[in-house]
């Protein structure tokens, strides 16, 4: 089994490495190997192959990476929440509640002329993520059949999304584009300076999810084996949310929504790796997430240059057939 688990994360690992490289080196400007190698060793800024690397692949290269792994994070904490594995923010509406305000943010921003900042932008996301992930643990108490609630969850985001596509309807002209794309999800806007705010939240949120491992593989044993072995069933859930909607709320800030990589990475990475170890399971699923990612990103830029998709377009591509495989399963089961 250790054996296996090895050659797991080296294959993850170098898919990881391998998709770094071809996002540095491939798009509408080509770089050669000998070109990214001597740009990065001596670092120039004054070449225009130089300007493209360092002022826009590389941020959004380190966003695809580490919002994807901090995503793929957040839906595998959703799912021993709730003890489902169809649980994810996007598919809860928590993505959805969070794209809701900070569309909102933006809206009011640029009609009443004030600036804002990651800050305030990380802040309405995570609001809108808690009142989101508030509405549906209110369903779960009301509801005991876990596909009544992934609906409920559903419906919730369908609703958020309704309220910021009217947002974006009657936004000014000049900002309809922008509030666009990113409602569509895109790591095309991402800044050095956004790459700096967005790194220190989804460390601390990581590092908090790996302190709680322990007692997510007790939690994952039934709330009454918790409940015995002296466990604050109450903090330890209020921890286990608040930093799943830190996590999928910078995503949104950030990026925008971002669907299915929640709910299929963790399914694929337990299926490889056939544990429900946690510490295993997260440090795999953040890998395979920064994986996913960046090759969905790819596709994105790549497939129909000039013109680039939402990440969100091909994340659903390849992530709701692997929903769709849960789905049966669970049917035959």
């Amino acid at each position: 089994m250790k054996k296996r688990r090895i050659i797991l994360y080296s294959c993850i690992s170098a898919v990881l490495l391998f998709l770094l490289v071809a996002n540095l080196i491939i798009g509408s400007a080509d770089v050669t190997l000998s070109e990214l190698f001597q740009i990065l060793l001596t670092h120039d800024t004054q070449s225009v192959n130089g300007v493209i690397l360092w002022n826009i692949r590389i941020p959004r290269i380190l966003a695809a990476m580490i919002l994807g792994g901090g995503l793929a994070l957040s839906g595998y904490l959703l799912q021993s929440f709730f003890a489902n594995p169809i649980a994810g923010p996007f598919v809860l509406g928590i993505s959805s509640g969070a794209k809701l305000f900070v569309a909102i943010l933006m809206v009011a921003a640029y009609s009443y002329r004030f600036g804002f900042g990651s800050v305030q932008m990380v802040a309405a996301a995570f609001l809108g993520a808690m009142l989101a992930t508030g509405l549906v643990i209110l369903a779960a108490g009301k509801v005991k059949n876990m596909s009544i609630l992934i609906v409920c969850g559903v419906m919730i985001g369908y609703v958020c999304s309704a309220i910021t596509e009217l947002l974006v309807t009657f936004a000014d002209d000049s900002n309809i584009v922008n509030l666009h794309n990113w409602s569509m999800g895109s790591f095309s806007a991402i800044s050095w300076q956004n790459v700096e705010s967005f790194v220190p939240i989804v460390f601390i949120g990581t590092v908090i999810a790996f302190f709680m491992a322990k007692d997510i593989e007790t939690y994952l044993y039934g709330e009454q084996y918790a409940f015995s072995v002296g466990m604050n069933l109450r903090m330890f859930r209020v921890l286990l949310i608040t930093c799943s909607s830190i996590l999928s709320a910078t995503v949104t800030a950030f990026a925008g929504p971002i669907s299915f990589v929640g709910i299929a990475v963790p399914h694929v990475i337990r299926s490889m790796f056939r544990t429900s170890k946690p510490r295993i399971i997260m440090s795999a699923s953040f890998l395979a997430g920064a994986a996913f990612c960046l090759f969905c990103d790819l596709l994105a830029r790549c497939l129909f240059t000039p013109m680039e998709l939402s990440i969100s377009t091909i994340t659903a591509i390849f992530g709701a057939p692997v929903v769709i495989s849960m789905l049966l399963k669970r049917k035959r089961g």
